[in-house]
């Protein structure tokens, strides 16, 4: 990140300094009661005109065209743009002008914050705008917006750039309005699910980030310390265990919208820190989460976009229930001819390996059949579907079936060939859990870093109790992706994880210095040659090359009886 100042920005500062030399304060303090939207004005002034008499607005220029003593600039609020009209004789009714001649003018720049007060009108070209007889400077901006321009059918100067976008997510709000609707459903998918939860009488609950065992998932945490316990901390890779608890003692169903951390690669559809919702209710089981999951989602999904079905990519989707139900046994077996049912870790390595798939020793039988699933499998599914029925080695939490002891009953959610919904009859056994838990010890021996921990506290709450209970985690990020066709998670998150941004070192030259720079026009300059084009004083010549030598921008070479300027 550079500090040098562009001669844009030293302008803005000059600026600035301007109209703190006018007594007008760039930044007030005191309360500007806005009154009025631009989406309000333009949509219901034809209607009701006479609402908007006396009205009081602030918004972002970001565009002006100036005509004399009257003008026009471009308002943009939280809502949508608008246009203003600026008279000068209308903002300035005495003799002084300034405010319009010098101010709106001169000083103002496009981005800068500004509050009107005045009323709205059509012009003569049917355009609704407000006509301004009060300007309050509210914000002066320091540097310029990547303005588009439009001409001849082409645009330019777009704020496109992914990383940039990302990195700077306030320009990308300010200048591609349009990514703000992105949120604005990610926050409706939040209320519309909260409700429904809350609708059914479960409670909204919260649960430790700092956790002395990472549990409930099998993934790789982030670790800390903890300076006055002097022990480690895990950032929580998922609060499922601490949910059972809750249901443990008493709680009839609890949710939770929690941050996770997950110190795990990144791509489009991952991110270090994600949201996830998890739901524990009690006296249910996963066929009664899967109706729940299907009514949750048709819901969300109306509430997020006024009808149950949405585009990602090449894909319409269907949000409405009721959706397919497929075992894993039966998808694998379907797209790759091999029954997973009743076979063996080795025989299920070799598979594996047959079908082209990268194995370890360090894999146990669940991560080899998840594995074989993820790569032959999981694409398939693009309209939502149930894949149920995982086998016991893939589930340390789940309870075992009830007709098959091999399998248990779990369900995840597939949509464009993505897991969007993961759920469970929850195991309640403490002495099945222990086992389960020290079977992913043994993994994690073998080096699996993925497998879970044992938490010890977790099997003595089990150990009082837990009634038969069902359990549900969604992960949010991406299904706001599928809610707003958006193929990478970082679209949909305001501030995703990003590569430390680079900086730039900045050098302050003097005018000497930069004059005997702009003479070194070739890689090898002649010393000669150059101190006679710069008319530098001897003394000021040896000031200027020990300065730029001993900050690293140029060299002086000897070669013989000649003398060299290279510029580094």
């Amino acid at each position: 990140m550079s500090t040098v100042l562009s001669e844009q920005e030293q302008q803005r500062r000059l600026n600035l300094q301007a109209l703190i030399d006018l007594d007008i304060n760039p930044y007030p303090a005191d309360e500007f009661k806005v009154n009025v939207s631009a989406a309000d004005i333009l949509e219901n002034y034809e209607r009701d005109k006479l609402n908007y008499k006396n009205i009081r607005f602030a918004g972002r220029m970001m565009g002006r065209r100036i005509m004399g003593s009257a003008s026009f600039m471009e308002l943009q609020d939280a809502t949508g743009r608008i246009q203003a009209y600026v008279k000068r004789d209308d903002i300035c009714p005495g003799e002084d002008k300034t405010l319009y001649n010098t101010v709106f003018k001169k000083l103002l720049d496009i981005g800068d914050i500004i509050g009107v007060d005045g009323y709205v009108f059509t012009t003569q070209t049917g355009e609704i705008s407000i006509h301004v007889e009060k300007l309050t400077v509210l914000t002066k901006s320091l540097r310029p917006l990547p303005i588009v321009k439009e001409a001849d059918g082409k645009t330019y100067d777009a704020f496109t750039d992914p990383e940039q976008r990302y990195r700077m997510r306030y320009v990308d709000l300010i200048v591609n309005p349009q990514n703000r609707e992105i949120f604005v459903k990610r926050t409706k998918l939040f209320n519309a699910m909260r409700s429904f939860f809350n609708d059914a009488g479960y409670m909204e609950v919260e649960t430790p980030i700092l956790q002395s065992i990472p549990g409930g998932a099998a993934a790789r945490p982030f670790m800390t310390h903890h300076n006055a316990l002097d022990i480690p901390l895990y950032l929580r890779i998922a609060n499922e265990l601490y949910l059972k608890r809750l249901i443990v003692g008493g709680y009839d169903g609890v949710y939770e919208f929690s941050k996770n951390f997950r110190n795990e690669g990144m791509d489009r559809t991952h991110n270090p820190e994600f949201t996830a919702m998890e739901i524990y209710v009690a006296y249910k089981d996963y066929n009664w989460m899967m109706s729940f999951t299907e009514r949750l989602l048709e819901h969300c999904a109306l509430a997020v976009n006024g009808t149950t079905k949405a585009i990602f990519g090449e894909h319409e989707i269907d949000f409405k229930a009721p959706y397919k139900r497929v075992t894993m046994a039966d998808a694998i077996k379907e797209f790759t001819g091999f029954d997973i049912l009743n076979k063996s870790e080795s025989e299920i390595r070799e598979a594996a390996k047959s079908m082209g798939i990268a194995v370890d020793d360090s894999m146990g039988k669940g991560k080899l059949i998840d594995e074989i699933f993820g790569e032959k499998c999981e694409g398939n599914y693009i309209q939502p579907t149930f894949i149920t029925d995982y086998p016991i080695e893939m589930s340390p939490l789940t309870k075992k079936h009830r007709d098959n002891p091999e399998l248990t009953e779990r369900f995840e959610l597939m949509v464009c060939g993505k897991e969007i919904a993961n759920a469970y009859s929850e195991l309640n056994d403490p002495i099945d859990q222990r086992e389960r838990f020290e079977e992913q010890l043994r993994l994690s021996e073998k080096g699996d870093d993925e497998a879970m921990f044992i938490d010890q506290d977790f099997l003595r709450a089990l150990e009082y109790g837990m009634p038969p209970t069902s359990g549900l985690g969604i992960g949010m990020d991406r299904l706001i992706m599928f809610l707003t066709n958006n193929a990478s998670i970082q679209e949909v998150l305001f501030f995703p994880q990003m590569r430390p941004e680079k900086k730039e070192i900045v050098i302050e030259l003097t005018e000497d210095e930069k004059l005997l720079l702009a003479q070194l026009q070739e890689e090898r300059n002649i010393l000669a040659d150059v101190k006679l084009a710069t008319r530098l004083s001897g003394k000021k010549w040896d000031a200027a090359t020990k300065s730029l030598r001993q900050k690293d921008l140029i060299n002086i070479v000897v070669e013989g009886d000649n003398k060299f300027i290279v510029k580094n």
